[in-house]
């Protein structure tokens, strides 16, 4: 397969100009040509699209712990969980919690419903809709230097193996800053195809990579990306230019970093903390085997056996294909650092699957241009074939994604928000009752009670105890000194926290609600009437937390909604797959 020349005999004059002809191997011109990209990437941010409409009004419910930081910014309480709290880091995405911060102030999110929709659910995803279209758009300008004639093609392929990856569509359309990550990667790659390039460009670049880095921690790593393609295309200037960048990025974080320490008292976010993050081992690195394996093997062979023969040529593509590994090593080595994550489907890889795609439909593309027919054939069955075991295999590890979809702010709302304040309705609870729980978001969006957040990504002690693997530390803090009015445990959180039954028991709680290892308790002796109050309470619970519980696990998890607005006090279960699930009108007005 050659992919620099198809003819050594001597070029031929041109034909006579025809008036109003055009060679077959001329570009479009004039309206037509300018169309053509903007209609490639408007195509190609449709078929993500439409795979991303399948989550329907899914939003993960992390996200919405960033909501309830957006919405306490917003109404001027500062960077805290619910109004009176403490200042703690509990997100770790600033740059994307200030575009909802801008959506907020603008009236496009967290002011209701679109046409029946909450905009906590409709803003983001049309958000990431935007990020996805500013992501091909830079594949379209990269594809420009590389391959003029086929840049279309590329956005194409590119935004059609993004659409395949189911991966990509679920984290960047689950309310997190996935999109916006994924969107700073490939500016920064198109950025990297011009360096060194001038001050301007070295600066842009550090700016670039402080963008991604207050995205997600992680984004820190692409720091490094300008410095390494300058210096190994070494130039008089590029330990200046390398230099400048850094210093861009340095100075820019350092920033960031001391308003951090003033305002939460820490240099890293208590995320981290809570949880404790560790330098990785080697075993843990084969994470990135794993990654291109839900890729797919067979694909990623085609692709690297594309790359080797343009690598092999000449020309711009050679260029842009080799800095394009640059920011694709660096975040494949940030992935395989990271501890491992319990969601499924690969939350932290979304840069990776950006700058792997376009680099694969690059390679594909300047192959399938620098071939004769006969290869031309080979390849078409070889990307074939290889798409087709990677879309199968995908497919298997999707089903779990599909029955379940990862706890969603939903249900997170209408499980515990909602929930709770009926029970402190009905327990007639004290004003300033508490209530501790591991799964927030939903619970901070719609709850009237102080929360203590048991996963620690909210509260201090609790994240200091697990950086610890202090579990009596914790237990004592939460049963001794908090002693909230209301407590939820379930799954592996007894075991994690050190919060069992027979512990919780000890500390005067009585079970409202039982569920595998743990359930909701209520604290006895902060309800007044006592036992007989509690007894009614759990007769009114089972038969609806029963049926709630049926639905989640048996009906496909939740994709509907929640109702147009969810706000502190309400206490009627809204979502629609839960329809029927309402407990009256009183419970439904807000306290």
């Amino acid at each position: 397969m050659n992919i620099v020349s198809r003819s050594t005999a001597p070029p031929q004059p041109p034909p006579a100009a025809v008036p109003g002809a055009r060679s077959p191997e001329a570009p479009l011109e004039g309206p037509a040509r300018r169309w053509v990209m903007p209609s490639a990437v408007g195509v190609a941010t449709a078929l993500v699209g439409l795979r991303a409409a399948a989550l329907g009004q899914w939003i993960v419910d992390d996200a919405a712990v960033t909501y309830a930081y957006v919405r306490s910014i917003g109404e001027g309480h500062g960077p805290v969980q619910l109004p009176g709290d403490a200042p703690v880091e509990g997100y770790s995405n600033p740059a994307w919690l200030v575009l909802l911060l801008i959506g907020r102030v603008l009236g496009l999110f967290d002011h209701g419903g679109w046409f029946g929709v909450s905009d906590l659910a409709l803003f983001p995803k049309l958000l990431a809709l935007a990020c996805v279209a500013g992501t091909l758009a830079c594949v379209g300008a990269l594809a420009r230097v590389a391959l003029p004639k086929a840049a279309p093609a590329v956005v194409l392929l590119t935004g059609a193996l993004l659409a395949a990856n189911y991966s990509y569509v679920v984290w960047s359309f689950s309310g997190l800053e996935n999109p916006l990550y994924g969107l700073l990667a490939a500016a920064l790659a198109l950025l990297l195809v011009r360096a060194p390039g001038g001050p301007r460009l070295a600066c842009a670049a550090g700016l670039l990579a402080l963008a991604a880095a207050l995205t997600r921690p992680d984004g820190a790593v692409l720091a490094a990306a300008y410095p390494l393609v300058v210096l190994l295309r070494w130039r008089r200037d590029a330990v200046a230019r390398a230099l400048l960048s850094c210093g861009v990025f340095a100075a820019g974080y350092g920033l960031f970093l001391l308003w951090r320490r003033a305002v939460f008292g820490l240099w890293v976010p208590n995320t981290a903390v809570a949880k404790a993050q560790e330098p990785p081992e080697l075993g843990e690195l084969g994470k990135v085997g794993e990654l291109l394996g839900y890729a797919g093997w067979a694909l990623v062979l085609v692709c690297a056996g594309c790359a080797g023969l343009v690598l092999a040529g000449r020309g711009p593509v050679r260029h842009v294909i080799a800095v394009l590994c640059v920011p694709l090593v660096l975040t494949l080595a940030a992935y395989g650092a990271l501890a491992p994550d319990w969601m499924p489907l690969y939350r932290f890889a979304t840069p990776v699957w950006v700058l792997g795609a376009a680099l694969a439909a690059l390679c594909v593309a300047a192959a399938w241009d620098g071939a004769r027919a006969r290869a031309r054939m080979v390849l078409g069955v070889a990307l074939a074939g290889a798409l087709t075991l990677s879309l199968t295999s995908q497919d298997l590890r999707n089903a779990g994604f599909r029955h379940e979809p990862t706890l969603s702010m939903c249900w997170v709302a209408d499980r515990y928000g909602r929930t709770f304040n009926a029970y402190a309705d009905r327990l007639a609870l004290p004003p300033g009752s508490t209530a501790a729980l591991p799964d927030l978001g939903g619970m901070l969006l719609t709850t009237r009670l102080q929360v203590v957040d048991i996963a620690g990504l909210t509260d201090r002690r609790i994240a200091d105890a697990y950086a610890a693997k202090d579990k009596d530390a914790l237990r004592r803090y939460v049963l001794d000194e908090v002693r909230p009015a209301l407590l939820h445990v379930h799954a592996a959180w007894p075991g994690k926290s050190g919060l069992t039954r027979d512990r919780i028991a000890a500390a005067g709680y009585v079970p409202l609600y039982r569920e595998d290892n743990g359930g909701d308790f209520v604290r006895a002796s902060a309800v007044p009437g006592g036992h007989a109050r509690i007894d009614a309470v759990q007769q009114w619970a089972k038969p609806r937390l029963d049926r709630m519980l049926h639905q989640k696990h048996h009906r496909g998890g939740r994709l509907g909604g929640c109702g147009d607005r969810l706000e502190p006090g309400q206490s009627a279960v809204s979502g629609l797959a839960l329809a029927g699930l309402h407990s009256g009108p009183a419970e439904g007005a807000a306290v």
